[in-house]
């Protein structure tokens, strides 16, 4: 049996930021992934990521063929396209990649720091002996191997093939809800004119078009090439994806005699993270850890985020030689703390868009109660903040939609209870009184909107 420092489930963006942060401290790493190397990188994805996160983890920037278009900001549609708020600011800058060039490059960097790849290779379950994940099974050529690892990361994806397959009484959350999941569908198309405004994403809502979600148009090379889908919140009666994109957005002028280059489609988690993102032996990065922003559903930055967390943890660990749950704990507080209070306040948020119709996304949009200000401080994680005076009060009042204005401000009330929750990340003895808190919160909130 081989063995391993660290192996890790899964060779995504969070998964080789893992490796390369684990083996460039020089543990012994070992990077599984279902592709054949080639390959990896290689996925249907909105293919953005925000400038910061490159500033943030050191990454250089993506460039050369690797680099697709630069964005300045996200422009936001209302349903009935009257309303449009243009979205601006340093943390909004960002890049258009091409997705496969660049998991290529972040695969090169952690087999240049040191770990091994082993690839075409599929993880069937973990090794648990003594209430420790003490390594991995694995598919290769047909044959089963076991794989010994002190700590073993999962960033399988949504698939979660490590948590799924924990003993219960590991306490880690194994299904996702259909409500906390986007499915998606996207196509890259060549268009024969250039989009208008080429630095921007833009971001439509739409109820009747897509439910639960958005769809968006992403430019890509001089706006010639686009990245065009749209996400529906899945559930027994969700509309299919591809055929509601056909429908309503391909259908569209700028579409007219555009050529599809690549087509595809997949599920995203649009969740808070996991509760608790270790137990003893195992730590769970990017999807497999439900660590996507819940809004607008972009994964690859907080991914990278918890990829270097969990490498950084897993040194500290090996120093101490302390595997256990405890050992692991910092990984929760860290990633909670930079990027999970975030995305537990915009969790609220998601909920409460998801319930509105069209007739209101347009009333509040026209009437900015949130404004485009509001929105860039919400997604940097500070407060949500309401364009509400005492004259705009009586004016709701006297059309009726004084009871949308209070649920609106609750909702922002709500969202500041559970950032500051997730900022007060517990340790281990006090876990389970604050993720009732947490439950309770979340529970009533679905409840009552």
């Amino acid at each position: 049996m081989s063995k391993f420092d660290v192996v890790v489930v899964g060779a995504g963006t969070g998964g080789t930021m893992a490796a390369r942060e684990a083996a460039r401290r020089g543990l012994k790493v070992l990077l599984i992934d279902r592709k054949p190397k080639e390959k990896i990188g290689d996925k249907v994805c909105g293919d953005a990521i925000g400038r910061h996160h490159f500033d943030n983890l050191g990454l250089s920037y993506p460039k050369g063929e690797e680099l697709e278009s630069v964005f300045e900001g996200i422009e936001i549609y209302s349903p009935d396209l009257e309303t449009v708020f243009k979205v601006k600011g340093e943390r909004l800058e960002g890049f258009g990649v091409n997705r496969h060039r660049f998991g290529q490059r972040l695969l090169r960097e952690a087999l240049d720091a040191g770990a091994e790849l082993m690839d075409n290779t599929t993880v069937i379950e973990p090794i648990v002996m003594d209430r420790f994940v003490k390594g991995v099974v694995v598919r290769n050529d047909g044959e089963k191997t076991s794989i010994e690892a002190d700590i073993v990361i999962d960033a399988s994806g949504v698939a979660g093939v490590i948590r799924k397959r924990l003993p219960s009484d590991f306490g880690v959350e194994k299904e996702i809800l259909q409500e906390d999941l986007i499915v998606a569908y996207r196509e890259i198309r060549e268009l024969k004119e250039p989009i208008e405004t080429p630095v921007y994403a833009k971001i439509y809502l739409s109820q009747a078009i897509a439910p639960g979600g958005y769809y968006w148009i992403f430019p890509k090379k001089d706006g010639i090439i686009v990245n065009v889908g749209l996400g529906v919140q899945s559930g027994p009666n969700a509309p299919n994806p591809k055929k509601q994109i056909y429908e309503y957005v391909l259908n569209q002028e700028i579409f007219e005699g555009s050529k599809i280059v690549h087509g595809g489609g997949g599920a995203v988690p649009t969740r808070r993270p996991l509760d608790c993102l270790v137990a003893n032996g195992v730590m769970f990065v990017g999807d497999a850890a439900f660590q996507v922003n819940p809004v607008h559903g972009g994964g690859i930055g907080p991914s990278m985020i918890a990829g270097k967390i969990a490498g950084e943890t897993a040194v500290k660990a090996l120093e101490k030689e302390d595997f256990s749950r405890e050992g692991l704990w910092s990984y929760n507080v860290k990633f909670m703390q930079e990027y999970g209070a975030k995305q537990a306040s915009l969790d609220i948020f998601r909920w409460f868009l998801q319930k509105l119709g069209d007739e209101e996304l347009n009333w509040g949009m026209k009437h900015k109660l949130v404004t485009e200000q509001d929105i860039l401080k919400a997604n940097l994680g500070e407060d949500l903040r309401l364009n509400i005076t005492e004259r705009a009060i009586r004016f709701f009042r006297g059309i009726r939609r004084l009871s949308f204005l209070q649920k609106l401000r609750e909702v922002a009330n709500i969202m500041k209870r559970v950032k500051q929750l997730y900022q007060s990340y517990p340790g281990p003895e006090d876990f389970e009184m604050w993720r009732k808190e947490i439950h309770d919160i979340f529970s009533n909130f679905k409840k009552n909107t």
